[in-house]
C-alpha cells in the first residue's frame, strides 16, 4: 500500500518491521541512551561540541526510517531520531554532489563559490573560510573519511587525518587493473576501519570535528551492478514488493518538456528502473546500501558511548542531494523535482533537554548552505560574512525562529545532458525556469494543492500574474545570491 507524504511518498507492507530490524533499534535505542542519561547537570552547557557531520551521497530524503519509510532498515539512525530534531523540510541549492558539498564546506551558494564542475578546487583562501580550516585553526583536531567530491586535488595537509578519496570511488576495490578482480572488503568495512583508527589517533585533549563521507548510496555507474551491497544483506528486502513513486508512469513522463526525456537523467533510467524486475532489483540493492551505511554509524556511536564522549558531540546526518528512484520516469538527480532536491536531516545536540527530544521541525526550510554556520556555531566561533547560510542550533533549541520563507535553487553544470536550471521555492509555491534554447521553458507548481508536482500552471491565463510575480522574484534572488 502507498501512503502519500508531503509531495512525495512513503511505503507500508504487511507484517511491519522484521524482527532484527526491531531487535536492532532496541540496541541502537540503548546505545544512544546516553545522550540523555549522561547529560551533565541540568544548566551545564559544553563550550565547544565535539562535531561528527555524517554526509550520504544521493540519499533521497524519504529513503530512511526516521523521514517514514517503514522499509528501509535504519534501526541506528531511526535510534538517533529519539534523541535529536529532524527537520522535514531540508533542501541542497544544486543537486549535484561536487557542487553541493562546496555548499556545505563553504556556507555558499554556488554562484559565490563558484564550483560548476568536477575538476574545479577551492582557492587557498577559500578553503580558509570552510567550516573545517576554521575549527582546526581554532583548536579541533580535524578528519574526514570517504569521498571528498571536490576538485581533483586532495586537501591532505588541511585535515589532522585525512582518509578520503578522490571521484566516486568504488564499493569493492579492483587489485590492479581495470579487469582485475574485485576485493572482497566493503567500502563500508574500510570507512568503519577509519572511524576507528581516527579515534585511536586523535588528542584527548582538544575537541574534535569528524567528517565521515559515504559514497552510499550512489550508484557505480556503467557497472553490471549498479548499488553493490555488502554480501550480509544479500537476502534482506527479498521478501518484499517496493512500491514505485506515484509519478512513475508513462503518463507523468510523457508531460516532461522534450529536453528532460530525453536527459542523461532518463538515459540512466533504463538500466535501472524501465521494468518491475529492475525497479524491485536495484531499489532493493540501493536500501540494503543504506542499511549498510546505517550499521558503520552505529558502530560511530557506540565508539563515542565507549570513550565516554558521546555526552560532548554533536552528531548531523544528511546528504548531499536527492534522487530519483523512478519518479516522472527519471533516475538520479540534478533537476528541481521534490525527489532530487530534498534531503534528510538529523541534528542531535547532546545539550538538549529531555523534553525536546525526538522533536520534529516541519515549518523550517533549511539548506546545505547552513550546515558550516551550524558547525562554527557549535564550536563558539562566529561565522564569517561570506557565509550565506544560518545555524541551525537555535531552531534545535526550539527557539522561534524563521530562517526563510524561501529559497533560490541553481544549476549551471556543463553537461549536453543535464539542462541548466534555476528557480525559487516557497512554502505554497514553485517556479522553474530551464535555461534552454531557444527560450528558456517555464514550470509554475501549486505545491499546497499539488504536492506531486503533477499540473504545470505556467500556460494557464489564470496564473499568468503570479507567473509574473515568481519571473521577478527569481531575477532579484539570482542578484542577491552572487
Amino acid at each position: 500500500m502507498v501512503k502519500r507524504m508531503a509531495g512525495t511518498f512513503s511505503f507500508c507492507r504487511p507484517g511491519g518491521r522484521s524482527v532484527l530490524w526491531v531487535l536492532s533499534w532496541l540496541l541502537a535505542v540503548v546505545l544512544v541512551s546516553a545522550l540523555g542519561s549522561a547529560n551533565a547537570a541540568e544548566g551545564e552547557k559544553p563550550e565547544r561540541l565535539n562535531i561528527v557531520f555524517l554526509l550520504a551521497d544521493d540519499l533521497r530524503w524519504d529513503a530512511v526510517g526516521f523521514m517514514g519509510n517503514p522499509i528501509v532498515e535504519t534501526p541506528n539512525l531511526d535510534a538517533l531520531a529519539t534523541r535529536g530534531v529532524v527537520f522535514e523540510n531540508t533542501f541542497c541549492t544544486t543537486s549535484i554532489c561536487c557542487t553541493s558539498r562546496a555548499s556545505f564546506l563553504t556556507g555558499q551558494y554556488a554562484s559565490r563559490h563558484g564550483l560548476w564542475t568536477f575538476q574545479a578546487n577551492l582557492s587557498e583562501p577559500a578553503f580558509a573560510k570552510t567550516f573545517p580550516a576554521m575549527l582546526r585553526s581554532a583548536g579541533y583536531h580535524t578528519g574526514f573519511i570517504g569521498k571528498w567530491g571536490v576538485g581533483n586535488e586532495m586537501p591532505v595537509d588541511k585535515f589532522d587525518y585525512w582518509a578520503g578519496f578522490p571521484g566516486q570511488g568504488r564499493y569493492f576495490a579492483r587489485q590492479g587493473g581495470k579487469n582485475a578482480p574485485l576485493s572482497k572488503e566493503h567500502l563500508h568495512e574500510i570507512t568503519s576501519r577509519q572511524i576507528g583508527e581516527f579515534f585511536e589517533r586523535r588528542p584527548e585533549d582538544k575537541p574534535f570535528c569528524l567528517q565521515v563521507s559515504f559514497k552510499t548510496a550512489h550508484a557505480q555507474d556503467g557497472e553490471p551492478e549498479e548499488y553493490p551491497f555488502e554480501p550480509r544483506y544479500a537476502s534482506l528486502y527479498a521478501n518484499v514488493e517496493i512500491p514505485p513513486p506515484p509519478t512513475a508512469t508513462e503518463e507523468h513522463y510523457a508531460r516532461l518538456p522534450e529536453f528532460l526525456r530525453n536527459s542523461e537523467a532518463r538515459r540512466r533510467w533504463k538500466p535501472r528502473f524501465s521494468n518491475p524486475e529492475l525497479y524491485q532489483k536495484h531499489v532493493k540493492d540501493y536500501y540494503r546500501l543504506v542499511t549498510g551505511m546505517d550499521r558503520v554509524i552505529g558502530e560511530l556511536v557506540a565508539e563515542l558511548r565507549n570513550r565516554e564522549i558521546l555526552d560532548r558531540t554533536l552528531i548531523v546526518f544528511t546528504a548531499d542531494n536527492g534522487y530519483y528512484l523512478g519518479d516522472f520516469g527519471l533516475a538520479d538527480k540534478w533537476f528541481i523535482h521534490e525527489p532530487s532536491i530534498r534531503l534528510p536531516l538529523l541534528i542531535v545536540d547532546p545539550r538538549l533537554p529531555a523534553a525536546r527530544q525526538g522533536a520534529r521541525d516541519t515549518k523550517t526550510m533549511a539548506l546545505n548552505i547552513d550546515f558550516a554556520p551550524t558547525f562554527l556555531d557549535a564550536a563558539g566561533l562566529q561565522a564569517p560574512a561570506e557565509m550565506q547560510g544560518q545555524s541551525l542550533l537555535p531552531l534545535v533549541r526550539g527557539e522561534n525562529v524563521n530562517l526563510r520563507d524561501e529559497f533560490f535553487y541553481e544549476h549551471r553544470f556543463q553537461h549536453a545532458g543535464i539542462p541548466k536550471s534555476e528557480g525559487v521555492r516557497d512554502r505554497k509555491w514553485k517556479y522553474v525556469r530551464y535555461l534552454v534554447e531557444p527560450a528558456p521553458v517555464e514550470e509554475l507548481f501549486h505545491l499546497e494543492a499539488d504536492p506531486l508536482e503533477e499540473r504545470n500552471l505556467a500556460g494557464d491565463e489564470k496564473y499568468k500574474e503570479i507567473l509574473e510575480q515568481y519571473r521577478q522574484r527569481c531575477e532579484q534572488l539570482r542578484k542577491e545570491v552572487q
